[in-house]
């Protein structure tokens, strides 16, 4: 199973677009959404928030510490946080598990699991560079929603695919999103 976290960043879309991709691919998925997501959610997207849950296979509350991927006994293969806020990105790098999605990280990085982090701020201040770097050196997979531009991008789907497709890329998941480099 892959959890897929979204936090109050903007770019919720990606995370929402990951949920699509993974059902269409038959992979189980399981879903966190912090409390300032959902209201992104509703400001950013036609999306209903019963409507992103339901692209999940398993949903998890988001102050819930009792929660079952909050332990590292608990089997799931990555964690993918789509968009990834600063607040979020900080807690984790500092180890500050205060609620299911800082402590789902948490888990994934002391169990060696595979962690993609997909920071949403611009421009970044020397301290966010500092946590990615952290958290890099932990394991996590550091990808900012940087579209490419050499696959043809037409559209802004295009664009959300191709970050979508860098991020089933580093989970190792197969997959046609975007026009690769020949």
């Amino acid at each position: 199973m892959i959890i897929v976290a979204i936090t109050g960043a903007s770019g919720v879309i990606y995370g929402i677009k990951l949920l699509e991709a993974l059902k269409e691919l038959n992979i189980e998925s399981g879903l966190i959404i912090s409390d300032a997501a959902k209201i992104v959610i509703e400001d950013e997207t036609a999306y209903k928030i019963e409507e992103v849950i339901k692209l999940s296979d398993n949903y998890y509350e988001f102050n819930e510490l009792t929660s079952s991927v909050n332990s590292g006994s608990f089997k799931f293969e990555a964690l993918a946080i789509v968009p990834c806020s600063m607040r979020t990105l900080s807690s984790i790098a500092h180890g500050y598990g205060n609620n299911t999605i800082t402590r789902a990280a948490d888990v994934c990085l002391k169990e060696r699991r595979k962690t993609v982090i997909v920071p949403r701020e611009t421009p970044l201040r020397s301290t966010h560079i500092q946590n990615m770097l952290t958290l890099s050196q932990e394991g996590a997979v550091i990808l900012p929603a940087m579209p490419g531009f050499y696959s043809d991008s037409d559209t802004v789907d295009d664009q959300i695919n191709f970050i979508v497709g860098k991020i089933l890329d580093s989970l190792k998941i197969e997959n046609n999103l975007y026009k690769r480099w020949q």
